[in-house]
């Protein structure tokens, strides 16, 4: 099976070794066909929205340019190069971290991203703390990723180095191999571990292997190099100028470091335990206030743990934690009634979330307003005018996130026109509900994948390894 499965990819792989594109150069106006992956860090769908960091930001430099955009998915990195270098596509946007060997062969755009390559293994087990400690361990990698350029230099000092490919589309496999114990080790990205790890909570982080390393875009080479080239890097120096990259970064790869690693791994337990008898009724209420099920499923999480007759010391009550007077204001009769008590939530929620200056984006938008759900609206300005204050934007979440805690100082709260509030706790509030919003997205992932994950022989000779599994 592996040997016909090798000759398949070596007989594809070499008759796309010529280019014969007869594709137009990038321009204002024209289409723009990009190449990517089917992963949750690069190009995914949100029910029938298209979204990813890299997704998002070559829609916007198209957009830029009055382009049309049409996106075309590999199955895997070596296939992504391969469509590359026949000229299927202006360029490759699917967190690619830029190398000498890729940049031999195709042109690298202007580096939008770090990240750094990572030795992950499964918490509990023997944690590697220097290269040596990775000889004869059970390592693997994707296929075709710059993990294996980088692996191949480290055995000029570690000859004894070895470890296995697995020919996948992203690194969630892996952390999924290393999560059943079915590999000890994997070479993640940083950035592809900190989405992995909501699904994969048990993944964690051993090692640092080589420097952090430049995310770039990769476009053919070809008659027109400069003229792509220059246009692709003038958006992204100016995305990166104007803080559009940062807000991307934030979306898509924010950490919540109050999100632990026990919650998430209980969470997980509830999705599969508690989650299914309510879940169509929690979409069903979503669809009704066009708001995306996931997030109403995590507040409802945060709230009472799915729990319709959920109640708290000070009286809030339901599903969705509300208090007499809040549901007597959204006409809420019963509050353990689950529907009831999530149409009202969810209610508050949207007229929150419309109170909110119109000049505050997304994401900050939502987090705002989901602080608001926990500590209301009044202290949220006070926050927000705190920041301003200190010099920040009181549009951006993080920026008004750092301030949240010191609404309950006593030397701050005075001067504030809502007086005392428990930030800490809309922070933790926040923190967890986008958490737990972002592992409930994940958990369909898996079902779309585009192909299972297969091991490379890592037997085969060099030479057949080279042509089937090009690192790029």
């Amino acid at each position: 099976m592996m040997t016909r499965f090798v000759l398949i990819i070596v007989t594809a792989l070499l008759g796309s070794c010529q280019d014969t594109s007869d594709l137009a150069p990038i321009a204002a106006g024209g289409e723009l066909i990009m190449l990517t992956r089917n992963t949750p860090t690069t190009y995914y769908f949100e029910g029938d929205e298209e979204a990813g960091l890299d997704y998002a930001l070559v829609r916007a430099f198209a957009e830029q340019h009055g382009m049309t955009l049409r996106v075309k998915v590999a199955f895997s990195l070596p296939e992504l190069f391969a469509m590359l270098a026949r000229g299927e596509g202006h360029l490759a946007a699917a967190g690619l971290t830029q190398s000498a060997q890729r940049d031999d062969t195709f042109q690298a755009s202007l580096p939008y991203l770090q990240q750094q390559a990572l030795v992950t293994y499964k918490s509990g087990k023997l944690r590697p703390r220097s290269l040596a400690q990775l000889i004869g361990r059970d390592l693997v990698v994707v296929a075709g990723s710059a993990h294996s350029e980088l692996l191949t230099s480290l055995q000029a000092k570690l000859p004894q180095l070895s470890w296995r490919e697995i020919h996948t589309v992203d690194s969630l496999e892996l952390m999924q191999l290393v999560t059943e114990e079915k590999a000890e080790l994997a070479v993640v990205n940083s950035l592809a571990l900190s989405v992995g790890q909501r699904l994969f909570p048990r993944v964690v982080a051993g090692l640092e292997i080589g420097e952090p390393a430049p995310v770039v875009w990769y476009l053919p080479q070809s008659a027109d190099d400069g003229v792509s080239l220059d246009l692709v890097n003038q958006f992204i120096q100016q995305a990166r100028q104007n803080g559009d990259i940062a807000q991307l970064e934030r979306q898509y790869f924010g950490r919540y470091e109050h999100a632990s690693r026990v919650g998430s791994l209980t969470f997980q337990r509830k999705i599969a335990a508690n989650l299914p008898p309510w879940q169509p009724l929690i979409q069903r209420v979503a669809l009704e206030y066009q708001m995306d099920w996931q997030l109403l499923a995590a507040m409802a999480y945060q709230e009472s743990h799915w729990n319709p007759n959920a109640r708290s010391p000070t009286g809030v009550r339901g599903m969705m934690m509300l208090t007499r007077i809040t549901a007597e204001e959204l006409g809420v009769q019963d509050r353990t009634n689950a529907q009831q008590s999530l149409r009202g939530g969810a209610r508050f929620f949207k007229d929150l979330l419309r109170r909110l200056p119109s000049d505050i984006e997304e994401p900050d938008r939502t987090s705002m307003a989901l602080a608001a759900y926990n500590i209301g609206m009044g202290h949220l300005e006070d926050a927000r005018i705190m920041t301003q204050q200190a010099g920040n934007d009181p549009h951006l979440w993080p920026d008004v996130r750092a301030q949240l805690p010191l609404l309950q100082h006593p030397e701050f709260f005075p001067m504030t026109k809502f007086g005392f509030a428990e930030g800490p706790q809309a922070v933790t509030y926040v923190d967890n509900i986008r958490h737990y919003e972002g592992m409930l997205k994940l958990q369909t992932l898996p079902e779309d994948r585009l192909a299972p994950p297969i091991e490379v022989d890592t037997l085969l000779p060099e030479s057949l390894r080279a042509i089937a599994f090009p690192v790029l």
